[in-house]
């Protein structure tokens, strides 16, 4: 396994990547397309071409997977029609993205739940990450066992350092398409505009909103800190793609071909997420060189104002009982 460097990652440039296609010793009995919206630095993209070589390897060359980085296939929205059509066979999307079709899939998102990466992954890599899997399958798609690791997210800005929740109030900031981030952001008085990843970089450039929240290891890459003075550290929401496959190629498949496919995602989604993990402690200086100020914010007053503004409570209802009480049963108590 190769390990990845943040200056091997960062030294690339990504806004005009190519896709990524394996090629087989003879033309592959199955050849795939696996689309995603990350630029082709980020460890997604690294662990991915792994995977891809090692199904391709593994299977003979009979499945061939070829990786469209960057948006290349279109905006998310447009990325999720396309592999419920079969016009693209696998796709990663983050579950927050994913709850425009499937509602229970946003859980991981709820503001200030998760306090550090223990608890992420005993959640998603048991009971409510099995929670939400089910409810994708209903939906109609295949999902993989292991979620990928987006990150925890932070809010940066062009205008002000975001201190407290009051600095969040009339802030115009970029939210991807999900009621659950316009909803959090609402909720601190903020004036959420969802626009696609795509766009993002313009309309920061372009004041369209003064603001945006990303990991940062996504703030790096697609080179965010170019149209951003300041980056709060407030770890607000912890974000993570799921693997998505279309149903139809899935079962166009063999069974020892599934298997070898699902392997190989599934430890890529494992390695990816220990990348993601150093990829973000180490990038805060690096940032700062690019001009990014930092700062920490205290978590309790922004919980305290979501309670106060009854997003807990609202959340709780439109997850259901049994949702919430999956996600309280490691985290405690939000309401």
């Amino acid at each position: 396994m190769v390990r990845l460097h943040r200056r091997t990652l960062l030294a690339v440039g990504a806004l005009a990547a190519p896709a990524i296609r394996m090629q087989p010793a003879h033309a592959a009995e199955f050849s795939y397309k696996y689309a995603n919206n990350l630029p082709l630095t980020h460890p997604m993209n690294q662990r991915a071409k792994e995977a891809a070589e090692a199904i391709a390897r593994e299977t003979g060359g009979r499945v061939e997977i070829q990786i469209f980085p960057n948006n290349q296939l279109g905006s998310d929205t447009d990325m999720l029609s396309q592999v419920r059509s079969g016009a693209i066979e696998f796709f990663t999307l983050s579950g927050l993205i994913l709850s425009t079709l499937v509602p229970a899939a946003s859980i991981n998102g709820v503001g200030f739940a998760f306090p550090n990466y223990a608890a992420v992954w005993r959640a998603m890599d048991g009971a409510l990450g099995a929670h939400v899997r089910a409810q994708i399958g209903k939906a109609g798609l295949i999902v993989m066992d292991k979620i990928w690791d987006n990150g925890f997210r932070q809010v940066t800005s062009s205008s002000k350092a975001i201190t407290g929740p009051e600095d969040l109030r009339n802030f115009k900031i970029r939210v991807p398409v999900s009621p659950l981030w316009t909803s959090l952001f609402q909720a601190f008085g903020s004036a959420p505009t969802s626009i696609n990843f795509a766009e993002v970089y313009s309309a920061l450039q372009t004041r369209v909103v003064d603001g945006q929240e990303n990991p940062l290891a996504i703030i790096s890459t697609a080179k965010l800190y170019e149209v951003q003075k300041f980056c709060a550290l407030s770890n607000h929401m912890w974000d993570g793609f799921w693997m998505l496959g279309n149903r139809r190629a899935w079962a166009a498949l063999p069974a020892d071909a599934q298997a070898v496919v699902a392997k190989h995602w599934n430890a890529a989604a494992v390695a990816e997420r220990g990348d993601v993990e150093a990829l973000n402690a180490g990038l805060q200086a690096e940032l700062t060189k690019q001009g990014l100020t930092f700062n920490t914010v205290d978590p309790a007053p922004f919980r305290e104002a979501l309670k106060k503004a009854g997003f807990y409570t609202q959340w709780r209802q439109r997850y259901g009982e049994e949702a919430w009480g999956i996600l309280e049963q490691d985290l405690g108590k939000l309401t």
